[in-house]
């Protein structure tokens, strides 16, 4: 009985924040914006926002990956340091979190821009300025740059509790440092793998900030057309619809993900 006394907060807290945010969006979703009455109308137009849905999703993917193929090098290198600089680096990865999403965004337009200060650099040494804003590119490494911290955190996690018996136990088996990576060490941090790219994905899909700033027209996200739904041209009703299938599509999409990891790790090492 104590116990379930000590999770009420928590369920008070999840009832508020959680459940009824979401009733309020499966409303609007299905229901329509003059009459108010129960539709489906909603729902069937999110087919003509399908190209926009699936180039979110792979910008999204493809910031994951980049930030997987960057953050799983440092985090390794992190967790194998003495406890003083881990605390340290931890530190230096985690500070950036600590200034404004918005400002940080801000400040690559700055750099990147056609006047920015890459390219005055480039002009100033007679050469033509590079198109680095306003393009895929920059909204990708825009994602990388705000959600890598996302990536490295967990990985840290995981890899700096693998046992390093098991590596030794690996190594007087005949194993190389190639084949102990490979058949120990990547094996057990799979779910520190899988919940970084979950926590890049999830917000990479849905932003709608960093493509404004950095991308161009072209560049619209799923994130950009909901925001507009709720501001320029007020339909809430659909902009609901655009959120609940977005969360749909990230559900499925963490499922997938999932099926690649395993609840317990030590059963994937084989030496």
């Amino acid at each position: 009985m104590k116990n379930k006394l000590l999770a009420g907060p928590y369920l008070v807290w999840m009832t508020i924040f959680t459940i009824i945010p979401l009733a309020i969006v499966m409303y609007f979703a299905f229901t329509d914006s003059v009459t108010g009455s129960l539709t489906f109308r909603n729902l069937v137009s999110l087919k003509q926002y399908g190209p926009i849905f699936m180039k979110s999703v792979w910008l999204a993917l493809v910031s994951s990956l980049i930030c997987l193929v960057i953050g799983y090098p440092v985090a390794y290198y992190i967790a194998g340091c003495a406890p003083h600089n881990q605390r340290f680096l931890y530190m230096l990865v985690t500070l950036p979190m600590c200034i404004s999403f918005l400002l940080r965004t801000l400040a690559w337009v700055a750099l990147l821009e056609d006047t920015g200060i890459i390219n005055s650099f480039i002009t100033s040494l007679g050469l033509s300025p590079l198109p680095l804003i306003r393009n895929d590119g920059a909204v990708i490494l825009g994602m990388v740059y705000n959600f890598l911290p996302y990536m490295i955190l967990p990985l840290y996690s995981v890899i700096v509790k693998i046992d390093p018996r098991l590596i030794e136990a690996a190594q007087d088996l005949g194993c190389n440092s190639r084949q102990v990576f490979g058949k120990v060490v990547l094996p057990l941090s799979l779910p520190g793998v899988i919940s970084g790219v979950t926590m890049v994905f999830v917000p990479a899909v849905s932003t709608f900030y960093i493509s404004q700033k950095l991308g161009s027209s072209g560049a619209t996200l799923i994130g950009d057309v909901i925001e507009s739904q709720f501001k320029a041209a007020y339909n809430p009703n659909l902009g609901a619809a655009m959120s609940l299938g977005l969360m749909v599509l990230v559900f499925i999409c963490i499922a997938l993900m999932n099926r690649f990891s395993d609840d317990d790790g030590e059963s994937m090492v084989t030496v």
